[in-house]
Formats: structure tokens, C-alpha cells, sequence
């Protein structure tokens, strides 16, 4: 490849090279140690090192070319080769278009600088149709092109970036370079003769972390399949870490979690990744966890700032934040002032004419906010202008903004009109106030100490909005989170909510949208809204509000629209609990949008069939416990009963566990801080109860402890009357123990606690989801083994390698075929089995590297076969059962078993007749041509497809999944009897042909070829006598002497002549009575050959199969 050119000192280089050609104006050079025999000893050797730890494929091809100044040690370096091929044509084309130009100048000078400009042109035009875009495109491409070199992946496998690191092998340091691709993370290292080559998957890796011991000082460590490998001695090791920890997530998520990544389409394509992208997608992420803001908003500016803090009288410094329709700011200390200003809402932007650099934002409300010392504050003005524009035209928010003449064209005034519609209609429908100002009005006469303590809570809380404003651009303090911890007001609990988790902004930029789609999902009826029936009843059963029809019908409403809106959740338990809770003390239409902020934002993945968020958030919870309360995790060594005892916890944010009026103090924190609260009061709770687990003995004695502890938590503030508090109603016999405050348990907790950081639980959550899809990943291979171990002869580890290969073989296709038409995405909500299967161009891959018949010519048209057999439902897919199945026959099956198989390949269903389009391949068939012949199958009447389809996979057939249909299909493949012999059709004479010819080629190349080609040819004619002396009406000698005769003269196929006469004489099958073997006329004659029955019970080497498929698997698709 052209290099941009570099000077070179000539003098020392020369120890290190040898010229292999040169003229007046380029020299060819060739590495010292490459191309000679023994690889140069001692020389190579140092050599081939010192290009293993250098960062510069320039220094590390081992060709190249300089261009040379007269009379001067220093030489230009302008092209590289990994190979003599490579770099001669670049030399060649030096010679027919630069050679006969340089001539003309009249100076050297001139002519360097005409060389110069030459080769950079070259480098520019190649940039078009490269992936090098990173900072340095020049080192990039270097890097590229040793990282071609080294693993020689497929060209679609995009290299994202590289670091210079240590991988300790055992106690020793090997110097190489780390590459991180799409799919694979990658090492190579050449130390004195020893080569390392690694190469590991993102999708095989189960633990990724950073560490640090007295060896390894700050290293990253990277566990696959079981295996532990360390790298070590990075530059920058956090950034790194980050990388390697997106590209694994990304990777994870594309093949495991379809499901959440199906919404994700910034990393639809692998193509389009690159460093750069993966950090500005980290910084996004971070930010609008941060602030609460939709998934959709990207971040697009930082810039480092002050902002007047006017009731405090000083200047915060900090940063403001600018995304597409957000402006916020943080100060250095996140705690001490957080503002968001959504676009909608600015009315403004001015800045100052002094030297503070000022820019000022004015808002609805008489509010403005002045950020001082802004680099390139004028042009930032600018910018937010023209943003403001862009907004205003795109919102339009009702409750503030002034009314308009009707005689305004105003686009924004038909969204107004159709959300005011849409209220008027619903409003017969909806629930317009919260069912806790219904069901619990606040009696202002009968005010009691509890009243009073309520009274002064909102009056604090108006004091606050007094000082730092209130709605959506309200400053968010240290005194707004000690409100919060507290208990909010039940009056303003509902704004609160609304304003800090979020959902306030998806609602003022979806006017309408919840009455809309409550319209729509009225009626619907399916899995989700019968489970959601179910459910209603029982969600906080013992307060009156959902006691009535107004409760229950506002619980329906919000579920069911729910569903309605992400499908792909629908409906799981738990989301009930916490939205009737929603909706005691936020409107209903507020409630909906609380549930979408809680599902898709603030806890996700809670609630889908997996549950894989709580999984990941528990073994958070699990880390965190091993941190800080190490002397209960030496007590309790069985991590799984903190997973068993928090799950409630999390899914349903205490509401579960707690009485309702010390839950939803629980809520207003988690609301604020997010799953941060939940955590921090899981380990204040373990804590408190410290002294009475370690007293425990079982885990049934610790559950009864915290259950005794959870009934013994109040609320001593709060205003509902004691019907219905649940705290109150228990017992004195069981609340004989220290009653405990949930005010004073929340406020240990962030006062314990409270050192644990965001940031912290982002990349513990990070970590733990690769642990946790890897152990449901594990868990489906379990259950899948043992239900197909039942069938076979195989080992449980030979069944556990082929599924590993078999696996591995389905995600190379979404590797580099993205848009392959039949694959199948993995749908974890199916039953084990159809979780995973493949097409015919991935098993015929996997035939040729694991069946013991891929020696034979015809292989392809043998994987067709087998396939289609395999097929029974004509899916075009097969599923790991019915793959191990043909395999285990093959490894382990008896005579009659192979060659009933066999048999079964040349009769319909499995046998197609296969034509070749391209004659010049032999046998081989194309992706199309096997994809078309996969896909051709035996017509059957409309309503038996019908039948077959739902009989073969249940949930097909109906709206939901017909367990019955399941348990049906189970028994009947239970005591299915082994195919009778007997019942299998005949064989015709085409088909015969065919199955003569695969068994010549099954034999080409044994010890015993001879011999067979014998032992086939007598009993081919012996069949066909048979068959002549069965039919005594009819008597087609010519044809049984024929084919008969070629097979006895010829000992076998090497002459071609077997179907040579039915070939050129095709009328010969058409003019002759039509002839037929049964399968047991075929299996008696092969048994009275020794030689064949020696052949088809010879032992195979199963592990040698399986290792070598393997390492086949990926070489296959290298170009090394």
C-alpha cells in the first residue's frame, strides 16, 4: 500500500534491509530475515520482534519502497508490501507513470516535491473506499493492513481501533498489538521465534473487567469459555476498557437480545462503527441517564461554563450540555446545581456585550439563566438560536403558551386543536385527578400532628420552588434531594414524580398521544390484556381505590395501552403493582407516561420475558454486597439467596414488601436517583439486619427475618388514616420488636452509602449483563442437551462441542450476512429447542467439516439431501436435535441405520434431482442454487400445509402459545416407534442410479477401493436380476444386461461408464416397464458383502472430527 511519505535514515536501515532493486530515483528493499531459508537465524529472529512491538507496519512489512535523494542519507518511504506481488506492482507502476516524468524537472527539490504530491493523491484516492477514518487516517491504515495480515478475517470485518499492550501468558509478558473489531477481540505478538495469535470472540466472552494485584498492576481481564487471559501495560486503560466493554455489550446484545436491540438502529449495521461513534454513543447514553431525558436525544456539545445560582449568590462552575431539543447544565459537583431546559420552553437567547462572555437564555415563567465565561459564546448564540427556531415550530406546549388568534396559520395550532379534541373526548374516560385526592381528600378541619407535619412539608417544598423555580427548568440541589429523602407531600407527589424521572418531557412532546392510543387498544384481545385481566384484582386489593370500578377501569386503560404501545413487553407482572401505585397519586395520563419512563428508561429490560434487567441489577446488588458487607457473604456463601430474596425488591421497587405508605417514600427516591436508591436501601436493610442473619442457620430462618423486619417498617409522617395503612394493622404479637422508620432507613442508607456513584453502577450493570446472558445462554444449552441426549449415542461432551460448534457456525452468518433472507434472529421466548437453527448453506458447511461422507465428489448434493430430510416441517431451517441426530447416525449408527439413511437421501422427501448450471464446478453448488433447490418440496393439499405447520410449532397456529399442542407434540415424538422397514417406499430406477453412484464415491479413496467397487458391481447385478426374475409379465433383458454388464467390466465408476449407457441412451428408461427395489432387498444383498458391511462399521474418531472442526470453522472463512 502507498504510505505518506517519511523520511528515512538510510545508514542505520541498512542493517535491517537489503536491497532488492533500485534506479536514479527508488530503491526496493526486503526485510532481513523474510524470504530466506531457516527465516534468517539470529537476524530474522531479532528482527521479526522488534516488528512485532513497533507501531509501524511501514518498520513491519517486509517490503518496501523508498525514494531516494541524490547524494543525502535520508530517503522518503512510500509504499509498503506484505508480499513480492504486492509491492513489485507497486514498483511497476512507479516505473510506467513516474520514471519517465521526473526527467523533465530541473531540480531534485522539485522532483521530491512532485513525488510527494504524487503519492498523497494516491493515499487520498484509496481513502474513499477505506474504512480508515479515525484520527490518524494514515496510522490506521498501517494498522489495518497488519491486522489483514496477521488474522486475514474477511474484508467485512471492520477493525474499530488497536492499542499497544502486554498479554501475560503464565507469568511472562508478550509485547503485541490488541485489535477490536466488530466481532472479535484480537491479539498478536512475535517475541524471538514465538508467534501468539488470539483471537476471541465478543459474543463467547463471559467476564470482562478491569483489575489490579501486586503482578498486574491495573490490567484488563477478559475470561471466554472458561479460559482467563490478561492484557496489561495500556497507555490509556480506561479508554480502553470502555471500548472493549461497548463493542462486547453491542455484540451481546445483536446476537442474544434481539429483542431490545431491534429499537436500536445507530448499530443496525457493523460496518458503520468506529472508535469516535462508540464514544460519542457513550457520552449520549451517559448524559440522558443523567438528566432523564428521552433514548432518541444525542449529545451533541459540551462547553465549560458558570452559572449564576441566584438564591445562593454565586457562580456554579460547570457544564452545559446541548442535545437536539435539551440545554442542560451540571456543576463540577453533580449534587450541587443540575438545571434542564428543554427548547419548548425558551422563549430567548441574548448575550452580553462585556467581557464575562455571557450568554443568557430567557424562559416561560419570567425565569432567565446566565452562563458566563462560555468559549465562542457568539457563535453558540447563534446556534441556539437557530435551535430555538427549530423548536418552536416543532412544539407547541398548551398549558403555558398564549393563546392565538384563530386566525393564526400556525401549523402548532392544529396539534393544540387535536389535543384539546382528544381531552374533551376522553375526558369522559380518563381519570383526570389522581385516585388519591378521590378516594382520600384531605380534610382541612380535622388537622392532627401528622396533618401539621404535612402541612410544613409542602410549605418547605414552596419555599424551594420559591427560590429555584418550579416545573421542568427548576436548579436541582443538595436541599431538593434532602426534601426528597424527607418523604414528598402526597399533593405534590404526582408533579414530582412527572418532573424528576422524566416523563414530564414525553408528554408535553406527545400531545394527545396516550387518549389516542387508549381509543385504539379498547378491545384488543390477546395474551397480554387476558394476563392483565387476571391481574387487576390484585393489585393493592386492600385500598379502596382499586376496590371500585373507577380504580380497576384506570388500571385496565393504562396496562392495556401499555401493551398496546411496546408489544414487545406487553404486559409482565409486577408492572401492575407499581402502576396502581402510579395512579393513586398521578393523574391517569401522567401515570401512563411514569410507566413508560420507568420501563424503557429507568429500569431496562425489567420487564421482558427474561427479566434480564433485575437479573443484572441483582448481581449488581450482589457485587455491591461482597464490597461492603463482606462478613455476611463469608456467612451466606450461596450468593443465590440474595438473588431469590431481592428480586421483588427490584421489580417491584419495594412496593411488594413494604407497607404503601413507607413504599412510596421508597418511590420518591428512586424517582430522583434512580435504581441508585433501590440498591442503597437493599444494603441499609442487609445492614440493619446484620446481627440476625449471621445468627441464621438456613436460608428459610434469614427469609422469616427480613419478612419479621419488613412488617415492622412505618411511615410515623404519614397522612392516611390508619384503615389504610398497612404498617398499622399488624399485630402487637408480631410487632413486638423496635419499630423502624422509613424516613430514618432511607436516610441511612444515602448517608452509608452514598459514595456509591452512577458511573459506578453503569459499569457494574455493563459487567453483569454480559454474566447474566452468558449464564441463561448456558442454561438453554443445558436443557437442550439433555433433551437431545435421550435420542443419541453421543457423549454429553461430544453433544456439548457440536452445539458449540453449531452455534458458532449460525453467528458467523450474522457476522457478515446481515440481510440473509431466511435466517431467523434468536427469539429467547421460544421454547429451547427452536431457540437456535440453521439454513442449508450453514449446514452444508457443517457437513463438510463433520461428516465422515464429506470425501465424496458428490458432498453438496449428500448436504441437500440430508437437509431436506432433516426438514420436516420445510421451514427451510433445522433445529440442533435434528442436526445431531443425522450426525449421530453417521458417528455411531449400525449398518442397517447408516444405510437406511442413506436410502432415505434418495427417496422423496429428501431427493431432489440436482441440475448444475456450471459444469466447470463439478458437483459444487452455488449459495443459490442450494438455497433454491432447499426450498423445493413435495406439493401437499393447502389444508394438511396448514395442519403440518401448526402441528410443528404451536405457537404459530394461535395468538398465543398452545401449551396442550406442546405437550401433544412431546408425547408423540416420546413414543414414536422406530420406522418400520417396511413401510418405507421403493426406490426407482433413477433414484437407484443415483444411490449406485454415491456409494462409488463414498469408497474413492479407501484402502479397500478395489474391493468395494467389486463388492457394489456384484451386488448391483445380482439386484437387478432379482428384479428381472420378479417380473414375470414383463422381461426388459436389454436393460438388466446393460447396466449390469457396465458395472461388472468396469469394478467401478472410474471408467465412467455405469450411467453412461442410460446417459446417452435416455430412451432406454422411458420405452422399458418402469423397475423398483425395496429397502430390504437392497439391505440383504449389501449384508452378503463383508467388505461393505467393514466399511460402514469401521470406527470414526468422533473428537478428531469435532477438533478439527473447530479450528476449520474460522480458518475457513480466513485468508490465510
Amino acid at each position: 500500500m502507498w504510505l505518506k511519505p517519511e523520511e528515512v535514515l538510510l545508514k542505520n536501515a541498512l542493517k535491517l534491509w537489503l536491497m532488492e532493486r533500485s534506479n536514479d530515483y527508488f530503491v526496493l528493499q526486503r526485510r532481513r530475515g523474510y524470504g530466506e531459508e531457516g527465516g534468517g537465524g539470529l537476524t530474522g529472529l531479532l528482527v521479526g520482534t522488534l516488528d512485532s512491538v513497533l507501531d509501524s507496519t511501514a518498520k513491519v512489512a517486509p517490503f518496501r519502497i523508498l525514494h531516494q535523494t541524490p547524494d543525502s542519507q535520508v530517503y522518503l518511504s512510500i509504499a509498503c508490501g506484505a508480499n513480492r506481488e504486492e509491492i513489485m506492482k507497486h514498483w511497476d507502476w512507479l516505473e510506467q507513470n513516474i520514471m519517465k516524468t521526473l526527467p523533465v524537472f530541473d531540480s531534485n527539490e522539485d522532483i521530491t516535491n512532485f513525488v510527494q504530491g504524487k503519492i498523497r493523491g494516491l493515499i487520498a484516492e484509496e481513502g474513499k473506499h477505506s474504512f480508515a477514518k479515525e484520527d490518524d487516517p494514515e496510522k490506521f491504515r498501517e494498522a489495518l493492513l497488519k491486522f489483514e495480515k496477521c488474522f486475514g478475517l474477511p474484508e467485512q470485518e471492520k477493525l474499530v481501533t488497536y492499542y499497544s499492550c502486554s498479554y501475560w501468558k503464565g507469568r511472562v509478558p508478550c509485547q503485541g498489538w490488541l485489535y477490536l473489531s466488530t466481532n472479535f477481540l484480537s491479539f498478536y505478538s512475535f517475541l524471538l521465534g514465538s508467534e501468539i495469535k488470539l483471537i476471541i470472540s465478543w459474543d463467547a466472552i463471559s467476564k470482562l473487567e478491569k483489575i489490579s494485584n501486586v503482578i498486574l498492576t491495573e490490567s484488563i481481564h477478559v475470561c471466554s469459555q472458561g479460559e482467563s487471559h490478561y492484557f496489561s501495560m495500556f497507555l490509556h486503560i480506561d479508554q480502553t476498557y470502555l471500548l472493549m466493554e461497548q463493542l462486547a455489550n453491542y455484540a451481546i446484545k445483536r446476537l442474544f437480545d434481539k429483542e431490545t436491540f431491534d429499537d436500536d438502529p445507530v448499530l443496525d449495521d457493523p460496518l458503520q462503527i468506529t472508535k469516535r461513534g462508540l464514544e460519542d454513543r457513550a457520552h449520549s447514553e451517559q448524559f440522558n441517564a443523567f438528566f432523564r431525558l428521552p433514548k432518541e436525544e444525542t449529545l451533541k456539545e459540551v462547553h465549560e461554563c458558570s452559572l449564576w445560582v441566584p438564591f445562593s449568590r454565586f457562580n456554579a462552575h460547570g457544564k452545559m450540555c446541548i442535545s437536539e431539543n435539551y440545554i442542560c447544565f451540571t456543576s463540577q459537583d453533580g449534587n450541587l446545581c443540575n438545571v434542564i431546559i428543554p427548547f419548548r420552553e425558551v422563549l430567548a437567547i441574548d448575550k452580553t456585550n462585556d467581557s464575562s462572555k455571557s450568554v443568557i437564555i430567557s424562559i416561560k415563567g419570567k425565569t432567565a439563566f446566565r452562563f458566563s465565561e462560555v468559549k465562542d459564546f457568539e457563535q453558540l448564540v447563534a446556534k441556539l438560536r437557530l435551535k430555538c427556531g427549530a423548536a418552536s415550530t416543532q412544539y407547541h406546549d398548551i398549558s403555558t403558551e398564549v393563546p392565538i388568534s384563530s386566525d393564526s396559520s400556525d401549523p402548532s395550532d392544529n396539534i393544540e386543536e387535536r389535543y384539546l379534541t382528544c381531552q374533551r373526548e376522553c375526558s369522559k374516560t380518563l381519570n383526570t385527578e389522581a385516585l388519591m385526592t378521590v378516594f382520600h381528600p384531605q380534610n382541612l378541619e380535622t388537622l392532627n400532628s401528622k396533618m401539621l407535619k404535612e402541612k410544613m412539608k409542602e410549605q418547605s417544598w414552596n419555599i424551594l420552588f420559591a427560590e429555584c423555580g418550579r416545573g421542568v427548568s427548576m436548579f436541582r440541589t443538595n436541599r431538593s434531594r434532602d426534601l426528597v429523602i424527607r418523604g414528598i407531600p402526597e399533593t405534590l407527589r404526582g408533579e414530582l414524580w412527572m418532573l424528576f424521572s422524566g416523563a414530564v418531557n414525553d408528554m408535553a412532546v406527545n400531545p394527545g398521544y396516550y387518549a389516542e392510543v387508549v381509543e385504539q387498544s379498547v378491545g384488543t384481545c390477546n395474551l397480554a390484556t387476558e394476563e392483565i385481566e387476571h391481574d387487576l384484582r390484585r393489585s393493592l386489593p386492600e385500598h379502596p381505590a382499586f376496590q371500585s370500578d373507577t380504580g380497576i377501569s384506570a388500571l385496565r386503560r393504562v396496562l392495556t395501552a401499555y401493551a398496546y404501545r411496546n408489544p414487545k413487553i406487553g404486559y409482565c407482572q409486577a408492572m401492575n403493582i407499581l402502576t396502581s401505585v402510579l395512579l393513586l397519586y398521578a393523574k391517569e395520563e401522567e401515570a401512563f407516561w411514569l410507566l413508560v419512563a420507568v420501563c424503557e428508561r429507568m429500569l431496562p429490560d425489567y420487564f421482558n420475558h427474561r427479566i434480564i434487567g433485575a437479573l443484572v441489577d441483582q448481581a449488581v446488588f450482589e457485587e455491591l454486597i461482597r464490597d461492603h458487607l463482606p462478613q455476611l457473604t463469608e456467612h451466606i456463601t450461596d450468593m443465590t439467596f440474595f438473588s431469590s430474596v431481592s428480586l421483588s425488591w427490584f421489580l417491584t421497587l419495594f412496593i411488594s414488601v413494604l407497607p404503601i405508605e413507607s413504599a412510596v417514600n421508597v418511590v420518591d427516591c428512586f424517582f430522583y436517583d434512580g435504581i441508585k436508591a433501590i440498591l442503597q436501601l437493599g444494603l441499609a436493610i442487609l445492614d440493619y439486619n446484620l446481627d440476625k442473619l449471621l445468627a441464621c442457620k438456613d436460608d428459610a430462618e434469614a427469609v422469616t427475618a427480613l419478612n419479621r423486619f419488613f412488617d415492622s417498617v412505618t411511615n410515623k409522617d404519614s397522612p392516611l388514616p390508619s384503615t389504610l395503612q398497612q404498617g398499622s394493622n399488624v399485630s402487637d404479637e408480631k410487632s413486638s420488636h423496635i419499630r423502624v422508620d422509613i424516613t430514618d432507613l432511607i436516610r441511612e442508607s444515602n448517608e452509608k452509602y452514598g459514595s456509591i456513584h452512577c458511573e459506578d453502577i453503569h459499569s457494574m450493570r455493563c459487567r453483569s449483563r454480559l454474566y447474566v446472558i452468558q449464564t441463561l445462554e448456558e442454561t438453554t444449552k443445558q436443557n437442550v442437551l439433555r433433551v437431545v441426549s435421550q435420542d443419541v449415542k453421543l457423549s454429553l461432551h461430544e453433544l456439548d462441542e457440536l452445539y458449540v460448534i453449531f452455534k458458532k457456525e449460525l453467528f458467523f452468518s450474522y457476522y457478515w450476512c446481515l440481510s440473509y433472507p431466511v435466517l431467523k434472529h434468536h427469539d429467547p421466548s421460544l421454547p429451547y429447542l427452536e431457540q437456535y437453527q440453521i439454513d442449508c448453506q450453514q449446514f452444508r458447511v457443517l457437513y463438510h467439516f463433520l461428516s465422515p461422507w464429506a470425501h465424496s465428489e458428490n458432498r453438496d448434493s449428500l448436504a441437500l439431501w440430508t437437509f431436506r430430510l432433516l426438514d420436516e416441517n420445510s421451514d427451510c431451517l433445522i433445529n440442533f436435535k435434528e442436526f445431531s441426530s443425522a450426525i449421530d447416525i453417521m458417528y455411531n449408527g449400525s449398518f442397517t441405520e447408516k444405510l437406511k439413511l442413506l436410502f432415505k437421501l434418495h427417496i422423496p422427501p429428501a431427493y431432489t434431482e440436482v441440475k448444475f448450471k456450471d459444469p466447470s464446478k463439478g458437483d459444487e453448488l452455488s449459495e443459490e442454487e442450494l438455497l433454491y433447490f432447499s426450498q423445493l418440496h413435495v406439493s401437499k393439499p393447502a389444508n394438511e400445509k396448514e395442519a403440518g405447520s401448526v402441528k410443528s410449532s404451536p405457537e404459530k397456529g394461535k395468538g398465543k402459545v398452545d401449551i396442550q399442542a406442546y405437550i401433544s407434540q412431546w408425547q408423540d415424538e416420546l413414543f414414536k416407534k422406530e420406522d418400520n422397514i417396511k413401510d418405507l417406499p421403493r426406490m426407482n430406477q433413477s433414484q437407484f442410479i443415483q444411490f449406485s453412484k454415491t456409494l462409488y464415491n463414498l469408497f474413492h479413496g479407501d484402502p479397500e477401493e478395489e474391493s468395494l467397487y467389486q463388492a457394489i458391481a456384484v451386488v448391483t447385478s445380482l439386484l437387478l436380476r432379482m428384479e428381472e426374475v420378479g417380473r414375470k409379465l414383463h422381461s426388459p433383458t436389454s436393460l438388466a444386461k446393460g447396466l449390469s454388464g457396465t458395472v461388472c467390466a468396469s469394478g467401478g465408476p472410474s471408467e465412467g461408464k455405469t450411467e453412461s449407457s442410460l446417459d446417452k441412451d435416455p430412451s432406454l428408461l422411458k420405452e422399458e416397464p418402469q423397475w423398483s427395489f425395496a429397502f430390504e432387498q437392497i439391505l440383504a444383498s449389501l449384508l452378503n458383502e463383508p467388505a461393505l458391511v467393514r466399511f460402514f462399521e469401521k470406527p470414526i474418531d468422533v473428537k478428531a472430527k469435532i477438533e478439527n472442526a473447530k479450528t476449520s470453522q474460522l480458518c475457513s472463512r480466513t485468508k490465510m
